[in-house]
């Protein structure tokens, strides 16, 4: 696969004009409602459960996997969309997609109809990042970047702390208001998912007005588009979706369908056994199909793209920032999500009180920790190559503590400092990640980076997190046992990012080197 670029090294000096802090501040408000859309369960989850007669376990595939299986693996042929096609249209399609999907989750009427719902919301929501840090990666130069990120990243906090606020007002009022003979029938649960929802089709409408910027530009390596940009997005369909993954296996000959069967063998026999061992088929057969799907395709991109397959599944660096980050990602999420739910049933205080209290002080460290975060990740990376790992790895390590607090206390204002502890620790790995990880590819990549980057964050972190401490809390009958079991992360975590702090700047040197090599057409002025 060849595609011309064009290095300018000076147009990385230019300022920051205006309007691309004007589209950041819209970008930041589609994360905020992508987050609340997402995260506003967490709060439902105590009615949802009693409503819907769940288990913990069902709660956390629903939050977790059911969204974030298919967010991931829709995340990869739409990052390559991302990387083709017009980015704001996408992204305003997307946005339409999980705003409808919310609001019909409203509708459900049992476990099966909601998983649905969610799935379509995982969809949706896998438009949203890769076209977003492609659009931020261009609209700003590289030595803001990890700043401009953190900023975007900041909806992530936001929108999880307004979902709960407005998740656990709109319950109580819906009920208060309505203790029968409800409008459709909707118990308070059902609204709430339909009044988040609805606003996301009016906020569809503004991101349409964006203009697109010119891909690379910010850093001198103006990249045209391709003349049929849906033909990657196809291709990247047809490798990652199961059964159509045979199709792309099949180009490899009889020997790349032997590796493609031999894969789904392994990965099925041992979802096979954890569904048994947990008596959770739901959970199994979506995470094996989804960790199948990654496996067919990262082993048909290197025929595919070479120079992509080189610098992102080729690069220890690459992997293990992602995956040092997807251990983070795995104790936030979950705690985050599992906050609400010890509060209301441990704690025994109101939803309008949890969500008050987690919600307001979970968004302003979430915010202040991303920003912060980044800042600090781009101070350090002008001082060391790998600087931005150092913060990525504290933010590992100094939740940790908070979160072993919140889920031991049995005090309501020590655990909600602990729980704003945790967000602001938590929250500050995310923007030197996320930096790293655009570095180390090249721009016409960067939609596809993105969604490998959150292939950690969904199928390691979201995917699995906030189900295991749902399952400990299943086995154990604790709630507690099930959120301090989340702690498993920190010494894989610090394993990872040790790694990659000694391998990035090598990695970061030889990348033009790297990409030539795998076959990538560059011209250089």
């Amino acid at each position: 696969m060849s595609e011309d670029t064009t290095v300018q090294p000076d147009s990385a000096k230019q300022k920051v004009p205006a309007y691309s802090w004007y589209a950041l501040s819209i970008l930041v408000i589609v994360y905020v409602l992508n987050f609340v859309d997402r995260n506003i369960i967490s709060i439902l989850a105590e009615d949802i459960k009693a409503d819907l007669g769940l288990r913990d376990d069902q709660i956390g595939f629903l939050y977790g996997t059911a969204f974030g299986v298919f967010y991931a693996l829709f995340g990869i042929p739409l990052g390559k969309l991302a990387d083709n096609w017009h980015r704001i249209r996408l992204m305003t399609v997307g946005l339409a997609v999980w705003s409808a999907f919310t609001a019909l989750s409203g509708f459900a009427k049992n476990f099966t109809m909601l998983s649905v719902a969610r799935i379509g919301v995982g969809v949706g929501e896998a438009t949203a990042s890769p076209a977003a840090y492609s659009l931020i990666s261009d609209w700003f130069p590289k030595k803001m970047r990890a700043t401009a990120l953190a900023i975007y990243s900041s909806g992530l906090y936001i929108g999880g702390g307004v979902s709960l606020l407005i998740g656990g007002a709109i319950v109580e009022q819906w009920n208060a208001a309505y203790p029968s003979d409800a409008p459709l029938g909707l118990a308070g649960w059902q609204a709430a998912f339909i009044i988040v929802g609805l606003p996301g089709l009016l906020l569809a409408c503004l991101v349409f007005t964006l203009r697109e910027p010119l891909r690379g530009e910010s850093e001198g390596i103006v990249t045209p588009p391709p003349k049929d940009p849906f033909r990657g997005f196809f291709r990247e369909l047809v490798a990652v979706i199961p059964p159509f993954t045979l199709i792309g296996a099949a180009q490899a000959g009889a020997r790349g369908i032997a590796i493609n069967l031999a894969g789904a063998l392994v990965i099925g026999s041992a979802a096979y056994a954890m569904a048994v061992a947990t008596d959770n088929f739901q959970q199994w057969i979506a995470v094996g199909i989804g960790y199948y799907a990654i496996f067919s395709w990262a082993s048909t991109l290197k025929g595919r793209d070479a120079p992509t397959f080189k610098l992102i599944w080729g690069t220890p660096a690459f992997l293990t920032t992602i995956l040092g980050y997807g251990m983070v990602a795995f104790m936030s999420y979950a705690a985050s999500f599992w906050a609400a739910p010890y509060a209301i049933r441990i704690l025994e205080e109101a939803p309008s009180t949890a969500g008050w209290w987690i919600g307001g002080p979970g968004a302003l460290g979430g915010f202040l920790g991303v920003i912060l975060g980044g800042r600090a990740a781009d101070w350090l990376r002008e001082r060391n190559p790998a600087g931005r790992l150092l913060v990525v790895a504290f933010g590992l390590v100094g939740a940790a503590p908070f979160l072993f607090l919140m889920f031991t206390t049995e005090i309501p204002a020590l655990f909600y400092f602990a729980a704003f502890m945790q967000s602001l620790f938590g929250s500050s790995a995310l923007g030197g990640a996320a930096a790293t990880t655009q570095d180390l590819v090249l721009p016409r990549m960067r939609g596809t980076a993105t969604a490998t980057f959150f292939l950690a964050t969904t199928l390691v972190g979201l995917a699995l997190g906030p189900y295991m401490a749902g399952q400990v809390s299943t086995i154990t009958g604790s709630l507690s046992s099930g959120g301090l079991s989340l702690l498993i992360a920190v010494p894989i975590g610090l394993v990872l990012l040790l790694i990659a702090y000694r391998t990035v700047p090598e990695a970061e040197r030889t990348l033009l080197e790297r990409a030539k090599a795998a076959g990538e057409d560059t011209e250089t002025d």
